[in-house]
């Protein structure tokens, strides 16, 4: 595989382009790059200047920000990425990835919507003293969190 040569200086794109093209604040243009989510050069004077291929990674982060996933969710997914600029394969690779973890994430959103009337429903509000789903506290027994609409099944 051949190096793409370097790009020339009018190919680069200032932050307030990177912000204006991407429809973000510069703050978070250069939050991004701080994070190292996207990378820029500088010039001499100091001014990030960014090669285009950031404007797809920030598309990549704004929707995977927009379903709730992590930070560290999508910082992992970018490290996976090749340094150079990611080909087709390299992007299906991570949507074929992504639509894993978006349908275990559908999954949960389902359960907890089918699930939640069940529990603020019977009008107690209190999973302690719940006396359908949680008995006497007995699904402390599975551990920290909402555990049956994490999926663990009630004794009942």
């Amino acid at each position: 595989m051949t190096t793409p040569p370097p790009p020339h200086k009018d190919d680069l794109l200032t932050v307030g382009q990177v912000a204006e093209r991407s429809g973000i604040a510069t703050s978070a243009v250069r939050y991004y790059d701080d994070e190292g989510l996207i990378s820029s050069s500088r010039t001499s004077g100091g001014q990030r200047r960014f090669n285009r291929e950031a404007l797809r990674r920030i598309a990549f982060i704004l929707a995977a920000q927009r379903v709730r996933r992590p930070l560290a969710e999508i910082r992992e997914t970018l490290d996976s990425l090749p340094a150079e600029v990611p080909d087709q394969a390299d992007w299906s690779r991570v949507a074929t990835d992504w639509k894993e973890r978006l349908d275990d994430h559908i999954e949960q959103l389902a359960t907890l919507r089918d699930k939640l009337d069940e529990c603020i429903g019977c009008g107690c509000l209190s999973l302690e003293r719940c006396a359908i789903y949680n008995p006497e506290d007995t699904a402390v027994a599975f551990g920290a969190g909402p555990r049956y609409l994490l999926g663990d099944a009630p004794s009942v």
